[in-house]
């Protein structure tokens, strides 16, 4: 799907980040209240353990401090249950949140599409410390690549207080 469908289904760069609230692996609320003027990089991946997923959590995982250093905060977003996401946080070690979506709500609200029509897209939104969309990021195949282009737009962002 190009970038422009996703745009005109949902959110698109410039955009004021809704405000919502999920639950993470341990059990914990997650609000964007909690953010405090911090970057956030959330992004949205089909399912907890597949090999795609697995690659692009880890990625996220391995350049968690950096990003943490260029002011942001990272949050995943799948469909899965909490259960499901400690144990896929435990298995990987990943050090941040995985919200679980239930119903896939903020999925259809943020307007991430499905891949092939069937398949949970995967979607990145970077935000800026004023809350506002900066990057939108879509690519199946390619997990890393969302941190990839998630590093390069922080440092491009100067409203990201550490």
């Amino acid at each position: 799907m190009i970038e422009d469908e996703i745009h005109s289904m949902g959110l698109s760069v410039g955009d004021q980040l809704p405000a919502f609230t999920l639950t993470d692996q341990d059990g914990k609320r997650r609000s964007t209240d909690e953010l405090n003027g911090r970057c956030l990089v959330l992004f949205f991946y089909p399912k907890d353990d597949t090999p795609g997923c697995t690659m692009q959590a880890c990625s996220f995982r391995d350049s968690n401090n950096a990003l943490e250093q260029l002011g942001a905060v990272v949050w995943g977003v799948s469909g899965d249950d909490t259960v499901s996401h400690r144990r896929f946080a435990a298995r990987h070690n990943l050090p941040f949140p995985l919200l679980s979506d239930s119903g896939n709500t903020l999925r259809r609200r943020f307007g991430v599409p499905k891949a092939m029509g069937l398949l949970p897209g995967r979607v990145t939104y970077i935000c800026d410390g004023d809350g506002i969309v900066r990057h939108i990021f879509s690519n199946l195949l390619d997990g890393p690549a969302h941190v990839r282009e998630a590093s390069r737009i922080l440092k491009d962002l100067n409203h990201c207080p550490v």
